[in-house]
Formats: structure tokens, C-alpha cells, sequence
């Protein structure tokens, strides 16, 4: 049972890194890696212009059917993939019910005392203070279902950007592929130009399937997931707030909390 008063502890979301993204991806690019050099020659898997057609067109096709702030936002928000720091969603769970308690036992006012514990979980922060300022329940749900809504939405859209991504990126490979055949028919007569044109063919293709399957999609799921915990954990504090808010038993909160809280991570708070 929670510890009342002062003595009650909150805790906050852990950056961490995302050890299956990161082993994930180095694996990958490590087995290919190691392919092309117990080929022998990986010196011939680059190639500038390849890599300016599949990297640079899909940057620019992809910024062309968004904005350059919500590329810049999926940019800033990749990172979240390699270091995730939403918490459990048993953790939190628990904590808002040491919040209910405080608050059944002592009154609403009582929570003052912890709102300067709660600076890292700022939705959660939020609620507890519209509880504090005595708005009603109602409207503390309308007001944070609105703000989860928001957040859901914008990691939504970036995670659409690197969807995109993955789809632009093969279609730019096989661009430069034709760009490459074309090249290498039109200067059949030069049998210098045909390597480097056949080169261009064959790596946009490569690079393109190599973005597409191993950068862009795995990220994009990754995010996908990462959106789908902190959307839940986001619905255990609006579910909080709106519940001490009505000042309902701490109980009733519990069986609300783990309706919605997979089995694995269901708590049993005052069982």
C-alpha cells in the first residue's frame, strides 16, 4: 500500500536504450556487410550516383507529400526508436492509484504536496493539477482526452512519413535502374561506359530494397509500437485523473484500470 502524505514516491518515465532496435539493425546490416566482403570486392557496392537517386529522391518525393516541419519532426521523433522512455504500464498504474488513495484519504488539496514529485510525467502532471484547481471531472477528461488525442495524431503522422518512406524507396531504385539501362543502351558502342551504367542499374535497386526493409518499415513499426504504450499509459493517467477528479473509491479505479490493461500487466493493488 502506498505511503501517505510527504512519504508517497513518484516515479518517471526511464530513457533507455531500445536494445531490440539496436541489435536488430546491426545484425542485419552486419550479415549483409559481411556478405559483400566475403564477396571480395565491396569497394563496387558504392557507388555516389546510386546513392544520390535513392537517398536524395526519397528525402524529397516523400518532404513533397508532407511539410518540412513534419519531416522534421519524424527526424527528431526516429530517435525514440533507439532510445525509448515511456514507462510500464503496470508502473503506472500503480502509481496513480497511490495518487487515488492519497487523495480519499486526505482530500484532493493533499495532492499539492506532490505535485513538485511529478515533473517527468507532464499528461500525468497536468491532470493532478486540474484536480487540485478543483475543475470538474468532466472536464478534466474532455481536456486530456483531447491533449492524448493530439499526441496520438502527431506520432500518427511520422509514423505515416517513414511508411512513405518505405514505399518511395524502391520506387527511386528502380528509377535509377532505368536510368542506368538507359545510359548503358545509349553508349553500347563505348564499352567503358557500360560497367559504371550497368553499376547505376543494379545498386539503385539494392539501395532502394535495403532503405525500404531494413531502415524505413522496421522503424516505422517500431514508432507504431512505441505510440501504442505511450497511448496506453496516457489513458491509465487521463483515467486516473478523471476518476479522483469525480472522487470516486480508489477500488472502482482499480477494476477500471485493469480493463484496460493487458492481462501481463494488470495489478492487484489492494488485493
Amino acid at each position: 500500500m502506498a505511503d501517505e502524505g510527504s512519504n508517497l514516491r513518484i516515479g518517471h518515465a526511464r530513457s533507455s536504450p531500445d536494445l531490440a532496435t539496436i541489435i536488430g539493425l546491426v545484425c542485419g546490416f552486419g550479415m549483409i556487410a559481411s556478405a559483400i566482403i566475403l564477396g571480395g570486392s565491396p569497394e563496387s557496392f558504392i557507388n555516389p550516383p546510386s546513392i544520390l537517386i535513392v537517398v536524395g529522391g526519397t528525402f524529397a518525393i516523400t518532404t513533397a507529400c508532407f511539410s518540412i516541419a513534419e519531416m522534421g519532426r519524424t527526424l527528431k521523433i526516429v530517435s525514440k526508436a533507439f532510445f525509448f522512455n515511456a514507462r510500464e504500464p503496470s508502473e503506472a498504474a500503480v502509481q496513480v492509484l497511490q495518487i487515488a488513495e492519497l487523495a480519499r484519504k486526505k482530500g484532493v488539496l493533499a495532492l499539492q504536496n506532490i505535485l513538485g514529485s511529478i515533473p517527468g510525467e507532464p499528461f500525468l502532471l497536468k491532470g493532478i493539477s486540474m484536480v487540485v484547481d478543483g475543475t470538474p471531472g468532466e472536464e478534466i477528461e474532455n481536456i486530456m482526452r483531447g491533449d492524448l488525442q493530439a499526441t496520438i495524431q502527431r506520432h500518427a503522422k511520422s509514423t505515416s512519413v517513414l511508411r512513405k518512406m518505405g514505399e518511395f524507396s524502391p520506387a527511386m531504385g528502380l528509377i535509377g535502374t532505368l536510368i542506368g539501362l538507359v545510359q548503358m543502351l545509349g553508349n553500347l558502342d563505348d564499352p567503358a561506359t557500360i560497367g559504371p551504367s550497368m553499376a547505376v542499374a543494379l545498386l539503385t535497386t539494392f539501395y532502394g530494397a535495403v532503405l525500404a526493409n531494413m531502415v524505413f518499415l522496421p522503424l516505422a513499426a517500431k514508432l507504431e509500437r512505441n505510440s501504442q504504450q505511450e497511448a496506453l499509459v496516457g489513458s491509465v493517467y487521463l483515467m486516473g485523473a478523471t476518476s479522483i477528479g469525480h472522487q470516486e473509491n480508489p477500488r472502482r479505479l482499480e477494476m477500471m484500470l485493469n480493463s484496460i490493461l493487458p492481462p501481463a500487466q494488470r495489478v492487484q493493488y489492494f488485493d
